[in-house]
C-alpha cells in the first residue's frame, strides 16, 4: 500500500471536527497543576542584578520572604485541617486495666506525631517573625544605605504578616489542639517515668504549652522581634499608607489581595500604635477617619472558608495586650458584627447579600459577554486579514486587552461578593424559626445548620446559583480563548511599556526633569531596562520609511509592537524606580505614595506615573492568564467546614447542610426554566474544593470526604433530575390529552397548562467533568428513564389488578398519557421503544406468547368477579355491580401507592383525569370494550375469546347434572293451565306442580350458571359491535390504497380493470422512474420496496373478510350443547309434540323463570339485583340453539299465566265485574310481561345472527360466518379448535 503524502494527511485531518453538540453548562476544567505563575519570578529575581540598580539586598530579602510565605501557607493548611485525635482513641474496659501502660505508650506515639507538627509551626513562626522583623529593621535605619523596599517587597511583607495573623487566629479558634495537647502531656507523664534525661523534653513541652495557651502568642512574639533593636515605625507606616491607598483607590486587581490588605491593616495599626516612639505620627500621615471608614465599610473579612475576622473585634481583643491602642477610643468603639444595631445591621445586610445586587450583576454579565464576543470576533477578523492597518490592529488588540482586564475585575468583584456574603452569614446565624417539617426547635440544630442550611432563603440560593454560573461561564469563555488572545495581550503590554518609556519618559526628560540630574538618572534607568530599541527591525523597508515619515509629524517615536512581554523582574524594577521618583527614597515623606504632598513633580506627570505604576501590577496577572482565571473562578471554599465540624463534635455533616448540594436541590425543586441549565454549575464547587484539598491543603482525607459526598450527591441528583424530567413530560402529555371542551368550560383552565422547561442542554451532556472523571449524563438519564417508564407501567398494571374490570378505561387513559410522554421525550432522548417496554411488563415478548398479563388479568377478573357479581341491564347495554354481597368475597391486592407523576404528573392534572375516569368506574359497557380491544390488540384478544368460550363449555358441563336433578324433581305430567281457574288458580297450580322446595340451592346454582352464560354471550355481543366498528374504520383507511369498493349488499368489490391495486402501481411507477435515472445510487433497494408493497397488498386483502365474534360464540355454544341434546331435547315417543310429560330444557327454564318472577313479588329488587337480564340471554340462547323456541313460547308457564290474565281481563270487562280481580298479582304480571319482551328481543337477535334450519347447532366457516347445520361430532376443549367443515 502506497504511503500517503504528509500534506494530504494533514489536509485530511483538518476536515475532522473534534467538537460536538455538548453545550457549555459547566465551569472550566480543573487542571491538576502546581506550577508557579508569571506573577512570581521563575528565577527568583536573579536577573535583577543585571540592571545595576543596587537591589541585591532587596532581592535577597524578597526571595526569603516569598519562601516563608509558601511555608506559612502549608502551616496554615495543617492548622486549618487539624482534627482531634483524642476522639479516636480507644477506652479500655475495667477487665483490661493491666494493659493501661501499653495503651498510654500507643497513645503517646500517635499524639507525638501530631504534636511534632505543632512544634514545627511554633519554630517556624518564631523564625518567620524574626526574619520579618529583621527585614523591616533593615529598611528602617536613619541612614539610607540600601535601595528598597520595592513594591513587590512590600507585598511580600504584607503577605507574610497576613499568614502570621491567620495562624494566630486558627490557633485561637481550634479547641481540639489544647485538648489533644492535654492528653499528650498526660500520656507523656505516664510514659516518661522510666525514661532518662527528659529535662529538655519537658522544657520543650512547657514552651509548646505556653505557645498554645497564649491567645495572641504569634503576634506578641512578632512585636517583640520588631522592636528588639531598632524601631520599625517608618516601614510599618509605609505599609499602612500603601494598604490604605490600595483599598481606597481599589488598586488590587484580584480579590485575595484586597482581603489580605483588610486582614493586616488592623494589626499594622496596633503594632504602630504600640511603638515606644511617637505613636501619633501615623495619624499625621493617615487620618484616623480614613481607617475608621475602611473598618466600617468591611465589618467582616473573609479569612478561611468557614472562619471570618472582624477588624473591630481584633482591635478590642488586642487592646488588652497592647495598652497604647486603648487611647484610640474611636477605633475601639467600632461595633463587632454581632454588636451592630438593628438599623446598621440591616444596611450591612443590604450591602453583603447578593440578592440586592443581582440585577446590576446580571446587566454587567450580559454587557460584558456581548462586548467580549465582539472583541474576539474583531481579533479573528484581524488575524484573517492580510496587511491590516497598523493603527486598526493596535486598536483591536488594545480593546482585547481592556476586555480581559475588565473580565478579571468582574470575576474578582463577583467572587469577593460570594466570599463576603459567606463571611456575613457566618457572623449572623439564623435566629428565626426553622422551616422544617419536624417540630424540633432551633436549639436542636447544629451551629453549621444555623449559618448555612437555614441561613439562605430561596431567593438567596437562586441568586447564588446565578452568580456562580456567571463566574463559571465567564471563566470558561475566557479560558477557551487563552492561546487565541495571548499574542494580542503580549503585544498590547509591549506597546504600553514602550509607549511609556520611549514617549512619555522622553517628554518628561525634556521638560520636567531636565535640570534634576538624580531624577533624570532614574528615568534613564527605566528606559534602559525596558525600552525595545530594535522594535523596527522586523518591518519591511517601505513600511519603515512611511512609519518614520509619520513619526516625524507625530508627537512621539513610533515603534513596531511585538508579542514580547516584560518579565516579572522588569516589572519589579520599573515599579521600584517609579516609587523612587515619586518618594525620592524618603520613607517618611508625608501624604500617600502619589499624594503630591511636598513633591515638585507636576500633577499631570504624577498622574501618568501613578497610572503606569498600577498598570504594571495588572500586567503580571494578565500575562499569567490561565492561573489568574483559575484563581478568580475558584469557589471551593463554599464546601469546607472544618471549624464547624470541630465545634459541633461530629465527623461530618449530612449533605442537606452542604451548600453545593443545597444549590443543586434548589434548582431542581424550584422548577425555574431559566435556572435549570445551571444545575450542573454547583458541582464545579466540588471540583474546586477537591482541587484545594489535594493541591493547596494537601490532605487526602478531605478529598476522600469530598469524593464520597459527590458520589452520593450525583446519584441523588440524577435520580431527582430524572424524576423532574419524567414529571414534566408526563404533565405535558396529560395536559395535551385533556379534552379541549373541558378546558374551555373552565375559568381557571390555566392551572392545567404546563410551563415549558428546557432539558435539551442536559440531554446533550456526554462529558460532565467531576473530580477528574468524565460522566456521560445523557446515558445515565436514558438508563434511568427506561427504568422509570417500566416502573410506571408496572404500577399501572398493579393498580388495575387491584381494581375491577371497570377500571380498564382508566388504565387505557393512563397508558395513553404515558405513551404520549414517551413520544415527547423520545424527540430529545434516545430511550427504549414504548411497545418493547409494554411487552416486557405484559410478559408478551415471545413470538409464541399470546396470553399477555393484561389478558390474563381480564380473564381472571371476569372469572372471579365480573361474571358472578355483575348484572346486565339490557336497556342501557351495560353491566353494573350487584348491590348484593357476593357469595365468595373477592380478594384483591391493595391499591399501590405512587407519587403524582406516576398518574398524570401534577395533582391538578390528576384530579382532572380522575374526574373523567370516575364517569366509567361504576359500569362496564361499550367504552370499556373499546379499551379492551385497543389494549389487547389482535394478538391477545383471540386468547381471551377462546378462554371465555371454554368457560361457556365448562359451565354447560357443570350445569348438566344440576338440570338433571331438576328434571327428576318434575312431576310425571304437567298439563296446560286451565283458563277457568284465573290467575290465582294458575299460580297455585304451578306452585303445586313445581314443588322444588328441597332444590332451592340447586335452582339458585342453575340460575347463576345460566346468568354467567348469558353474560359471556352478551359480552361477546358488545365485543362484536366494537370489532365491527374498528374493522369498518380500518377498511375505510385501507380500501382506497387496495382498490376496494363496498358493494350494495355489503360485499367488497374490486376495481373493474382487474389490475394491480393503487399502492402497488404507485410503488412500481416510482421505482421504474427512479431506477431509470443513471444517477440512482441504489436501485436494488427501490425494487425491494416495490416487492414489499405487493406483499402488503396481499396481506391486507386477505384480512378484509373478518368474521363475527358473536356468531362464532353462538356456533361454539351450539357445538357445546350437542352432547346434551339427547337429555335436554328428547324426541317425543309418539312423534307428536309432548305437552304434559316433556322434561326438555325449555320446561326446566320455564319453571325457573316463573319461580324467580314470582319471588320478585315478595322481594321486588332481590332477584333483579342478583341476576339481571343475563339470565334471559343465557336461557333463551340455549333454548334457541336446542331448537325449543316454539315449544317455549307455547308452553312457558309465565306465558300461559299472561294468556289467562288477558282472557280474564276481557271477561271482566264484558261482565262488568270487580276491576280488582287480579289484585295482589300486579307486580308478578308486570314482571312476566317484561320477561316476555326481553325473551322476544333475545330470540329476534338470535334469528338475525344465527338462523337455524334444524333444531341442531351450526358449524363455523373459516371466515367466521355460521355454516348451517350438518351433523358432526365435536369435542369442546381449550386445545382443540372447532371443526371447519362437517361430514354429511
Amino acid at each position: 500500500m502506497a504511503a500517503v503524502p504528509v500534506e494530504e494527511a494533514i489536509a485530511a485531518l483538518s476536515t475532522f471536527s473534534l467538537e460536538d453538540e455538548q453545550p457549555e453548562v459547566q465551569g472550566p476544567a480543573v487542571l491538576v497543576s502546581i506550577e508557579r505563575g508569571a506573577t512570581n519570578s521563575p528565577v527568583e529575581y536573579s536577573d535583577v542584578n543585571a540592571y545595576r540598580l543596587s537591589l541585591s539586598e532587596d532581592t535577597k530579602a524578597l526571595n526569603q520572604l516569598n519562601t516563608l510565605v509558601q511555608e506559612g501557607k502549608e502551616m496554615a493548611s495543617v492548622l486549618y485541617t487539624y482534627r482531634s485525635c483524642v476522639k479516636a482513641l480507644p477506652q479500655l474496659p475495667n477487665s483490661m486495666k493491666h494493659s493501661q501502660a501499653d495503651l498510654y505508650l500507643e497513645t503517646y506515639q500517635v499524639l507525638d506525631l501530631e504534636m511534632s507538627r505543632l512544634r514545627e509551626i511554633q519554630r517556624w513562626q518564631a523564625s518567620a517573625s524574626s526574619k520579618l522583623a529583621a527585614d523591616m529593621q533593615r529598611f528602617s535605619r536613619p541612614e539610607r544605605r540600601i535601595n528598597g523596599p520595592t513594591t513587590t517587597h512590600l507585598w511580600s511583607m504584607l503577605k507574610l504578616l497576613d499568614i502570621l495573623v491567620q495562624l494566630n487566629h486558627l490557633k485561637n479558634a481550634k479547641a481540639s489542639i489544647p485538648n489533644d495537647f492535654s492528653w499528650y502531656k498526660r500520656t507523656f507523664t505516664q510514659v516518661s517515668i522510666q525514661w532518662q534525661d527528659i529535662d529538655s523534653m519537658r522544657e520543650e513541652l512547657d514552651d509548646l504549652q505556653i505557645f498554645l495557651s497564649t491567645r495572641w502568642a504569634i503576634l506578641l512574639n512578632l512585636h517583640v522581634e520588631m522592636f528588639r533593636v531598632n524601631n520599625v515605625e517608618d516601614i510599618l507606616q509605609v505599609l499602612i499608607v500603601f494598604a490604605v491607598e490600595s483599598l481606597e483607590l481599589d488598586f488590587a486587581l484580584l480579590y485575595p489581595e484586597r482581603h489580605i490588605l483588610l486582614r493586616v491593616l488592623p494589626v499594622l495599626v496596633v503594632l504602630v500604635t504600640s511603638s515606644e516612639k511617637d505613636s501619633e505620627s501615623l495619624y499625621k500621615r493617615v487620618k484616623i477617619n480614613r481607617l475608621i471608614n475602611i473598618f466600617k465599610s468591611d465589618p467582616v473579612i473573609p479569612a478561611f472558608p468557614d472562619l471570618h475576622l472582624s477588624p473591630a473585634a481584633i482591635l478590642k481583643e488586642l487592646s488588652m495586650y497592647f495598652p497604647k491602642i486603648s487611647v484610640q477610643t474611636r477605633l475601639l468603639t467600632l461595633p463587632a458584627p454581632h454588636e451592630l444595631p438593628p438599623r446598621e445591621a440591616l444596611d450591612y445586610q443590604r450591602h453583603y447579600l447578593i440578592v440586592n445586587h443581582i440585577g446590576a450583576i446580571r446587566a454587567e454579565h450580559d454587557d460584558f459577554t456581548i462586548r467580549f464576543a465582539s472583541a474576539i470576533n474583531q481579533l479573528l477578523l484581524l488575524k484573517s486579514t492580510d496587511g491590516a492597518d497598523i493603527e486598526w490592529s493596535k486598536e483591536v488588540k488594545g480593546n482585547m486587552y481592556d476586555m480581559v482586564v475588565e473580565g478579571f475585575q468582574l470575576l474578582s468583584k463577583w467572587n469577593a461578593r460570594i466570599w463576603e456574603q459567606c463571611a456575613w452569614k457566618f457572623s449572623r446565624p439564623c435566629k428565626d424559626a426553622v422551616p422544617s417539617e419536624s417540630n424540633e426547635s432551633l436549639a436542636s440544630y447544629s451551629d453549621y445548620e444555623k449559618v448555612v442550611r437555614y441561613n439562605y432563603s430561596a431567593d438567596e440560593r437562586k441568586t447564588l446559583v446565578e452568580l456562580v454560573s456567571y463566574i463559571k461561564s465567564i471563566g470558561s469563555m475566557m479560558l477557551r480563548c487563552d492561546t487565541f488572545v495571548a499574542d494580542a495581550l503580549w503585544e498590547t503590554i509591549h506597546a504600553e511599556v514602550q509607549d511609556f518609556v520611549q514617549n512619555t519618559l522622553a517628554t518628561m526628560l525634556r521638560t520636567t526633569f531636565r535640570k534634576k540630574k538624580d531624577l533624570s538618572r532614574i528615568l534613564s534607568d527605566m528606559r534602559t531596562l525596558s525600552a525595545d530599541w530594535m522594535a523596527n527591525t522586523s518591518k519591511p523597508e517601505a513600511e519603515l520609511q512611511s512609519v518614520q515619515h509619520s513619526g516625524e509629524e507625530g508627537k512621539g517615536n513610533f515603534f513596531y509592537p511585538r508579542p514580547v512581554a516584560p518579565t516579572a523582574a522588569q516589572v519589579h524594577c520599573l515599579q521600584f524606580l517609579i516609587y523612587e521618583v515619586v518618594s525620592g527614597g524618603n520613607l517618611r515623606k508625608p501624604g500617600g505614595l502619589f499624594g503630591n504632598s511636598g513633591s515638585e513633580i507636576p500633577v499631570n506627570d504624577l498622574k501618568q506615573l501613578e497610572s503606569f505604576f498600577y498598570k504594571l501590577s495588572f500586567f503580571l496577572h494578565v500575562l499569567d492568564y490561565s492561573v489568574t482565571v483559575s484563581t478568580l473562578t475558584d469557589l471551593g471554599f463554599l464546601w469546607f467546614r472544618e471549624f464547624y465540624l470541630e465545634s459541633s463534635r461530629v465527623i461530618q455533616f449530612p449533605i442537606e447542610c452542604s451548600l453545593p448540594w443545597m444549590l443543586v436541590e434548589h434548582v431542581l425543586e424550584s422548577q425555574n426554566a431559566g435556572l435549570l441549565e445551571s444545575v450542573l454549575i454547583p458541582f464545579d464547587i466540588y471540583n474546586d474544593s477537591a482541587q484545594q484539598a489535594l493541591v493547596v491543603l494537601k490532605q487526602r482525607f478531605l478529598y476522600d470526604e469530598i469524593e464520597a459526598e459527590v458520589d452520593h450527591c450525583f446519584d441523588l441528583f440524577v435520580s431527582r433530575l430524572c424524576d423532574t424530567i419524567f414529571t414534566y413530560y408526563k404533565s405535558w402529555a396529560a395536559s395535551e390529552l385533556l379534552d379541549p371542551s373541558f378546558l374551555f368550560a373552565l375559568d381557571d383552565g390555566e392551572k392545567y397548562s404546563v410551563q415549558p422547561m428546557r432539558f435539551s442542554a442536559l440531554f446533550k451532556m456526554t462529558r460532565v467533568k467531576l473530580l477528574g472523571r468524565t460522566i456521560d449524563l445523557r446515558s445515565l438519564i436514558a438508563e434511568r428513564m427506561n427504568k422509570v417508564f417500566r416502573e410506571n407501567l408496572e404500577f399501572l398494571f398493579d393498580r388495575f389488578e387491584s381494581q375491577d374490570l371497570c377500571a380498564i378505561v382508566e388504565l387505557e387513559k393512563l397508558l395513553d398519557i404515558l405513551k404520549h410522554a414517551h413520544e415527547l421525550l423520545s424527540k430529545d432522548l434516545t430511550i427504549d421503544s414504548f411497545s418493547l417496554m409494554l411487552n416486557e411488563i405484559q410478559e408478551n415478548i415471545s413470538l409464541v406468547s399470546f396470553s399477555s398479563r393484561l389478558a390474563s388479568q381480564i380473564w381472571s377478573e371476569m372469572q372471579r368477579d365480573f361474571l358472578p357479581n355483575f348484572i346486565l341491564c339490557n336497556t342501557t347495554q351495560r353491566f353494573i355491580r350487584s348491590s348484593k354481597v357476593p357469595l365468595v368475597p373477592v380478594q384483591k391486592p391493595s391499591v399501590p401507592y405512587a407519587k403524582p407523576n406516576f398518574y398524570c404528573g401534577t395533582p391538578d392534572l390528576n384530579s382532572a383525569h380522575q374526574s373523567f375516569a370516575r364517569l366509567y368506574s361504576s359500569f362496564f359497557g361499550i367504552p370499556h370494550m373499546f379499551s379492551i380491544v385497543r389494549l389487547l390488540g389482535s394478538r391477545s384478544l383471540p386468547w381471551l375469546i377462546r378462554a371465555l368460550l371454554d368457560h361457556i363449555s365448562n359451565k354447560i358441563t357443570t350445569l348438566e347434572p344440576m338440570i338433571t336433578g331438576l328434571q327428576e324433581a318434575l312431576p310425571k305430567s304437567i298439563g296446560l293451565l286451565p283458563f277457568d281457574s284465573g290467575v290465582t288458580g294458575c299460580m297455585r297450580l304451578v306452585k303445586e306442580n313445581l314443588n322444588w322446595g328441597s332444590k332451592s340451592e340447586l335452582k339458585a346454582e342453575v340460575l347463576r350458571g345460566i346468568k354467567e352464560i348469558g353474560s359471556v354471550l352478551y359480552w361477546m355481543g358488545l365485543l362484536d359491535i366494537v370489532l365491527r366498528e374498528v374493522d369498518t374504520t380500518h377498511f375505510m383507511q385501507t380500501a382506497p390504497w387496495l382498490g376496494l369498493l363496498p358493494g350494495a349488499d355489503g360485499q367488497i368489490l374490486h376495481h373493474q380493470d382487474g389490475g394491480d391495486s393503487p399502492v402497488v402501481n404507485l410503488f412500481k411507477s416510482a421505482t421504474s422512474a427512479i431506477v431509470s435515472n443513471p444517477g440512482c445510487p441504489s436501485p436494488t433497494s427501490f425494487c425491494t420496496m416495490s416487492k414489499q408493497a405487493e406483499a402488503a397488498d396481499l396481506l391486507y386483502k386477505a384480512n378484509m373478510n373478518t368474521g363475527s365474534v358473536l356468531e362464532y360464540a353462538l356456533a361454539f355454544t351450539s357445538a357445546a350443547l350437542d352432547k346434551y341434546c339427547s337429555k335436554w331435547s328428547a324426541a317425543p315417543k309418539t312423534g307428536f309434540v309432548d305437552i304434559t310429560t316433556s322434561k326438555d330444557f325449555y320446561r326446566i327454564y320455564s319453571g325457573l323463570q316463573i319461580g324467580y318472577l314470582e319471588e320478585s313479588d315478595q322481594a321486588p329488587s332481590n332477584n333483579r339485583e342478583v341476576l339481571g337480564d343475563s339470565v334471559a340471554w343465557g336461557g333463551c340462547t340455549i333454548i334457541y340453539l336446542l331448537g325449543q323456541q316454539l315449544h317455549f313460547e307455547l308452553f312457558d308457564f309465565s306465558y300461559q299465566v299472561l294468556n289467562v290474565a288477558e282472557v280474564e281481563a276481557i271477561s271482566v270487562a264484558q261482565t262488568h265485574k270487580n276491576p280488582h280481580f287480579n289484585q295482589g298479582w300486579e307486580v308478578v304480571l308486570e314482571a312476566m310481561k317484561k320477561a316476555r319482551r326481553l325473551n322476544n328481543h333475545v330470540f329476534s337477535m338470535l334469528k338475525a345472527r344465527c338462523p337455524l334450519e334444524d333444531k341442531v347447532a351450526c358449524a363455523i366457516k373459516q371466515s367466521g360466518a355460521p355454516l348451517h347445520r350438518i351433523k358432526f361430532e365435536n369435542t369442546v376443549s381449550a386445545f382443540e379448535t372447532l371443526p371447519q367443515k362437517g361430514v354429511s
